[in-house]
């Protein structure tokens, strides 16, 4: 009798390990089949790159198109501050169309120091100065914040005629707010920004357009504009307004302190005279910066890029950790949030 029990026992105990196993395995198939179902968009994200005024402008962006091609991104996008049009330019255009796949520019502040938007436009192959565009389960919203606004005019930046008071720059004009309203309403798919000043720090209207974003979400009845990029900060930083997420992206190439920084230390005279201000008043980092995001229907994953400054260190000349309130940093963080 004992040894019956015994023989009972042991088969009841390989039973239950048996059932374990295929438990397991069950398991990891539906996650594995959850995953695969789970549509993906994958697309790679610099902003700042300002090719033509850093030595290190063209190398950066050959790093960023390479990383493009090697993470297979459905396309790639620069939120602005670029390159020109003209002949010294050439090369950083040639080098941006030779990815093969799909390519957004976003118009920056800078992009107008020289030419004004149907200028910039027609040159750089944009379907407008703001547009939009969609991917597998996403729409994405491409927006234009380079206007003035005097009290009573709107008028967009061209030929460096934005140099003038922060208030009075930084803005979306009403045609556009309409716009962007009636786009959001059109679609039913997620919903993701981008833009060169940030919606949630910098853009003078911002508040407005957070509240038409916002406004798109309770009219839908769901978390339908998820995600906002910027960058024109040279800075990063991620936060949470109202449940959408706004992602600062860094400037791939440098940030701009607007006080000395002992560039005669970091470069040779031959390059400083060559790149003037852009130097004397910034600190370049060792590596480029830029990330690759990845989409799903239920949140964002995205991998960031560390990099050095180059000395002198920022410490070593007088600059503490912020400038303006952001953190002043040679880096993108990785980010990884649900909708």
């Amino acid at each position: 009798m004992m040894k019956l029990n015994n023989n009972y026992s042991q088969i009841l105990n390989m039973c239950r390990s048996i059932f374990k196993r295929v438990l397991i395995f069950v398991c990891a198939c539906m996650a594995t089949a959850t995953m695969a179902a789970e549509e993906k968009v994958v697309f790679a994200i610099a902003s700042d790159i300002h090719c033509p005024s850093i030595p290190e402008g063209g190398d950066n962006l050959t790093a960023f198109v390479k990383a493009a091609r090697k993470h297979k991104a459905d396309f790639m996008i620069e939120l602005g501050d670029f390159c020109g049009l003209d002949d010294k330019s050439k090369p950083f255009r040639d080098t941006w169309n030779s990815f093969p796949g799909d390519k957004y520019h976003v118009i920056g502040n800078h992009d107008m120091d020289a030419y004004n938007a149907d200028e910039y436009v027609k040159g750089m192959g944009m379907p407008g100065r703001y547009y939009s565009f969609d991917k597998g389960n996403f729409h994405f919203i491409v927006l234009d914040g380079n206007n003035l606004f005097d009290g009573q005019t709107y008028t967009h930046y061209q030929y460096g005629n934005f140099y003038r008071p922060y208030e009075q720059r930084a803005y979306l004009d009403p045609e556009q707010l309409e716009w962007l309203r009636a786009d959001l309403a059109a679609t039913d798919k997620k919903c993701v920004i981008f833009s060169h000043q940030s919606i949630d720090t910098y853009m003078n209207n911002g508040a407005h357009v957070r509240q038409i974003l916002e406004e798109a979400n309770r009219d839908a009845g769901f978390k339908k504009v998820v995600l906002a990029f910027s960058g024109h900060n040279h800075s990063n930083y991620t936060k949470v307004i109202n449940d959408i997420i706004y992602i600062q992206i860094n400037s791939a190439s440098y940030v701009w302190c607007d006080v000395p920084t002992n560039t005669e230390a970091r470069y040779p005279k031959e390059i400083n005279d060559r790149y003037g201000n852009i130097l004397k008043y910034s600190i370049t980092y060792d590596a480029p910066l830029y990330g690759i995001v990845t989409l799903t229907d239920s949140g964002v994953k995205m991998k960031g890029r560390k990099a050095r400054f180059k000395s002198p260190q920022p410490s070593e000349v007088g600059l503490g950790d912020t400038i303006d309130g952001l953190p002043l940093v040679s880096v993108i963080e990785d980010v990884d949030m649900k909708f």
